[in-house]
């Protein structure tokens, strides 16, 4: 875990009745993989939230981030963790820092690396503040589209939506490695279906998942904040 311990609850506003209602909450929105819920209960979304909308941290909503980014609804968060499959000790690539909630999930859930892409600097700068430094970590600035670096990854997760995957995250793919997700069509914004890519001895296989509303993910990097 990072040296800001992001999943130390005691110091939050947060009760402890609460985070069991924000778990019960999500179990009765169809999310059971126990270890998805225990990295969620033990990582206070509020940590990550804006401050405007910090009281709305436990419910089920995607809120606003700086730069035109999207703090994802937990329980697409929670669906696509579950599809991830992420075991201890595997190395993610994550795609889209955002407020940094998602990357010490991972973390929580027991990535030995991570390395996470984030477009705007204003945007991976705070995340990185949020999360603390530590060796299992890194934050980057870059163009999360285009090629990753410093693969083979045995998990990749994309917070948001494109309407194909793009070959240098697929070339980033460790055997049996799997890529995770949103695919969306041209002109259909922030709605797609959930996608789960998985490299096997006999190349790739995809399985469409539920549909989701995930903010398209943005070519190029982007000059300020």
């Amino acid at each position: 875990m990072t040296n800001a311990d992001p999943a130390s609850p005691a110091d939050e506003p947060g009760s402890a009745v609460e985070n069991a209602a924000f778990v019960l909450a999500l179990r009765e929105r169809g999310v059971r993989d126990r270890a998805v819920l225990r990295a969620m209960e033990r990582v206070p979304r509020e940590r990550f939230a804006p401050a405007a909308h910090r009281d709305l941290a436990r419910r089920d909503l995607a809120l606003p981030l700086p730069c035109g980014a999207t703090m994802t609804a937990p329980t697409t968060v929670a669906a696509m963790l579950v599809a991830l499959d992420l075991a201890p000790g595997q190395r993610v690539l994550e795609i889209g820092t955002g407020s940094g909630y998602v990357t010490a999930l991972l973390l929580q859930l027991g990535a030995a690396a991570v390395t996470s892409l984030e477009l705007y600097a204003g945007l991976a700068a705070a995340a990185r503040e949020r999360l603390g430094p530590g060796p299992a970590l890194r934050v980057l600035r870059a163009d999360g589209l285009a090629a990753p670096g410093e693969g083979p990854y045995d998990r990749i997760l994309a917070n948001g939506s494109v309407t194909g995957l793009p070959g240098p995250w697929v070339a980033a793919l460790a055997p049996g490695g799997r890529l995770v997700a949103g695919l969306s069509g041209a002109g259909q914004r922030g709605i797609g279906r959930l996608i789960a890519v998985e490299r096997g001895p006999d190349g790739l296989s995809e399985t469409l998942g539920a549909a989701l509303r995930l903010v398209p993910l943005q070519p190029g990097r982007a000059a300020a904040a």
